[in-house]
């Protein structure tokens, strides 16, 4: 198995101001473990409250002990994001015990591989629902009070670079993220005049989440992978934390409708022997 354990992670206190979020409220999605639980982690450290969501209660308590033992004053709602009520009372919920609203980080999603011609009617509509329909439920039930943020709400959607080209073996989770890209587009214009940011990060390949580990496990395949990202290597889950907080900060004033791709250079090395011969020269 490859090794994709991520390096000791840098303080976000090396990179942003000390409490640039103080005062700040953020509700994040899928924030009990991995990439959101990271998220939720830079966020509190760099002075927010956070709230974090998941089904599953034991996760978010423990996240929250460790969260708290940072310093981080944080609370959780066990909510299924495909329950649009649901998810409005865990909005409510943060709302009340935080004083607000002011970040949105539609982290949480699922995915599963499947060559399309098995997929079944609900393969397709699972992921839809969790990774696009359950979004917007965030997005509609997190409007009023981003709206009334005093220096004007953030959304931040993690979506898959996958996205704009082709996902053999995941159309399901294609379509998803793709169309929660443009749904991004579209409430960036429409919100914008609420002075309601909304932007999308896509991650490339992140060390210490399931689907690099997994990846791992065919050391053919991820040597493949490495090769074709830049930087030669995986990231660190806080390269995504980091973006977001970098979004959300004062410095992110001026940003929505973007996509942020934090991917070590991945996307765009579409044949990577061509630039291994072109060093040779």
């Amino acid at each position: 198995m490859a090794d994709t354990a991520p390096k000791t992670p840098r303080s976000p206190l090396e990179t942003f101001a000390p409490d640039v979020l103080k005062g700040k409220a953020a509700f994040v999605t899928g924030g009990g473990t991995g990439i959101g639980f990271g998220i939720a982690r830079v966020l509190g450290l760099l002075g927010a409250k956070v709230c974090i969501v998941s089904r599953k209660e034991d996760v978010l308590q423990s996240a929250v002990e460790k969260l708290a033992a940072e310093g981080i004053t944080a609370t959780y709602s066990v909510t299924d994001i495909r329950d649009f009520d649901a998810v409005q009372n865990a909005v409510d919920h943060c709302v009340a015990e935080l004083g607000g609203l002011d970040i949105l980080v539609n982290c949480a999603a699922g995915l599963f591989h499947s060559p399309a011609e098995n997929l079944t009617e609900n393969g397709f509509k699972v992921l839809v629902d969790i990774n696009l329909n359950g979004a917007w439920a965030c997005c509609k039930a997190a409007f009023e009070p981003l709206r009334a943020a005093p220096d004007g709400g953030r959304i931040v959607n993690i979506v898959s670079p996958f996205a704009w080209l082709s996902w053999p073996g995941s159309v399901n989770a294609a379509a998803a993220k793709a169309g929660l890209i443009s749904m991004a587009h579209t409430l960036a214009v429409e919100w914008g005049r609420y002075n309601i940011h909304v932007n999308n990060i896509a991650p490339g390949p992140i060390g210490g989440t399931g689907g690099i580990n997994r990846m791992a496990d065919d050391p053919t395949r991820f040597a493949e992978e490495m090769e074709r990202t830049a930087l030669g290597r995986v990231g660190q889950i806080g390269d995504i934390a980091e973006a977001v907080a970098y979004l959300a900060s004062p410095a992110g004033s001026f940003i929505s409708g973007a996509d942020l791709l934090v991917d070590g250079g991945r996307q765009y090395n579409v044949v990577p022997s061509k630039v291994r011969n072109l060093h040779a020269l």
